[in-house]
């Protein structure tokens, strides 16, 4: 824990991974975990897939809202693991989130920098107009419909497609995550079984890129626990709370 707030002090441009481990301590389940939804039924990957919506998409929505029932409620708040991120902004450092969760609550939280690599549950558009929707509007249909006016005053009536990166799409943000890291001096990896390619490939990346640390928060063990200077299996939120009352302590003495 030392090591941990020693690094995060003397870093000034930190670029941070979140998986959905960080959003479980807001209630939110953990889909890839070993008791998270995921591994209940394998079929959810193929539902959950580009090719499956633009087959069934009547029927992909009725899955995707049964599947994401709670990241669909607004009810979810950040825990310590989200503001904490934006405390370290406010210290005067510069911090760069690149998440794999879909809910939004990093920006709920209030950090600046958040690149949401797997979309956002927030919203959906229309493939056939591009107009695009908030989270109420698409509760309010079983099926949402895209309700803008075409030709003649016609709504265009098109099935619209959430704002997620679904399984055969292409993962968000990489151009900006590699050149972020490039300029920082920490990669803090959090909640995540770095399972997920190509996402899974930037700690590998980072290894090779000069003198810098690497940490990982995870409850569970992964398969690249190895990659990093310091794995923390424990609680995110209790960790994070340790090492700030940690800096404070240093910052005092």
């Amino acid at each position: 824990m030392n090591q941990l707030a020693t690094w995060l002090s003397e870093a000034n441009v930190i670029s941070v991974m979140t998986g959905a481990g960080v959003s479980t301590e807001s209630g939110i389940p953990d889909f890839r975990s070993s008791q998270g939804l995921w591994t209940e039924d394998l079929s959810r990957t193929e539902v959950m897939s580009r090719s499956y919506f633009e087959r069934n998409p009547k029927s992909f929505w009725r899955y995707f809202k049964d599947i994401f029932q709670t990241k669909l409620s607004t009810g979810h708040q950040p825990n310590k693991g989200h503001s904490f991120l934006r405390e370290l902004e406010s210290m005067g450092k510069e911090v760069h989130i690149f998440t794999q969760n879909v809910d939004g609550l990093h920006q709920k939280a209030g950090s600046r920098h958040v690149y949401n690599m797997h979309g956002s549950i927030q919203s959906a558009e229309c493939p056939k107009c591009k107009t695009s929707y908030g989270l109420d509007y698409i509760h309010e249909e079983e099926v949402p419909r895209c309700s803008a006016l075409i030709g003649n005053g016609r709504r265009c009536d098109f099935i619209l497609k959430p704002d997620v990166v679904l399984f055969g799409d292409t993962v968000q943000h990489m151009e900006e995550i590699y050149h972020t890291v490039d300029r920082s001096e920490l990669l803090l990896v959090m909640g995540t079984s770095l399972e997920v390619y190509p996402v899974n490939q930037i700690p590998k990346d980072f290894r090779y890129r000069g003198n810098k640390k690497m940490v990982l928060i995870n409850r569970e063990p992964t398969r690249m626990d190895h990659v990093f200077d310091l794995v923390i299996h424990a609680s995110i939120g209790e960790t994070l709370e340790q090492a700030e009352e940690k800096m404070k302590h240093e910052d005092s003495g």
